[in-house]
């Protein structure tokens, strides 16, 4: 019950907090768009929020802690605060005074692309039990080769550059577009860090970097 507390509470204050960063901005609640990101954000996230608290209440638990201890990982988890309040409220702007618009194909297509990269995410949660929002080494881990991760080695984040690359594109901001676009050097920044911990840390990861040479996009990088 504690649990279900918790990440309900987390949960409320996301969605207030972005409801509050689209439609305040936006000047309006008839921000057609802004809800369908609501809808697409936060209901897969409140179904796989149950699924995890029946199946497997410790990798919720993890995905709940967000507190990081690494001094790069804090500056990485600051910027990308700031770049997620950015987009938020410059799409907002965009749609109250109509700076760009977008066809209705692409913001289709980029739901679409959303809601796939949400299921690669709920795959990665099912293949790797130590998927912690932090980064650390827990006792006893072992290395997770199998599945995406014998295609690259960072398959969440794979998802999540796609998930949120397409959340401007959703909201129909080619200009929310642009604070999103840094989302990846984020990522990239956050990403060395951790190889290097669990390279250090985890028994096997040098061997598996051998083994799976791709980090993020199959046969690129």
């Amino acid at each position: 019950m504690k649990l279900l507390m918790e990440a309900l509470t987390k949960f409320t204050c996301g969605l207030v907090l972005v409801g509050l960063l689209i439609f305040l901005p936006a000047g309006t609640i008839f921000y057609t768009y802004g809800w369908l990101l609501v809808g697409l954000l936060f209901i897969p996230m409140l179904i796989a929020g149950f699924v995890m608290l029946a199946r497997s209440p410790e990798l919720l638990k993890k995905r709940l802690d967000a507190k990081e201890k690494q001094g790069t990982q804090k500056s990485v988890v600051a910027v990308s605060g700031v770049m997620f309040i950015a987009g938020f409220v410059v799409a907002g702007l965009d749609y109250r005074f109509g700076w760009s618009s977008m066809p209705i194909w692409v913001i289709i297509t980029a739901s679409e692309l959303f809601l796939f990269a949400y299921a690669l995410y709920a795959e990665v949660m099912r293949e790797n039990a130590y998927l912690s929002r932090t980064i650390k080494v827990e006792e006893g881990q072992t290395v997770v080769d199998t599945g995406l991760y014998g295609i690259v080695r960072h398959p969440m984040y794979m998802a999540t550059i796609l998930l949120f690359l397409m959340i401007p594109i959703v909201l129909g901001s080619w200009y929310a577009l642009i604070a999103f676009a840094f989302y990846p050097a984020i990522i990239i920044v956050r990403l060395k860090d951790e190889e290097d911990l669990l390279t250090r840390e985890l028994p096997g990861y040098a061997e598996y970097k051998k083994k799976v040479k791709y980090r993020i996009i199959p046969f690129i990088w």
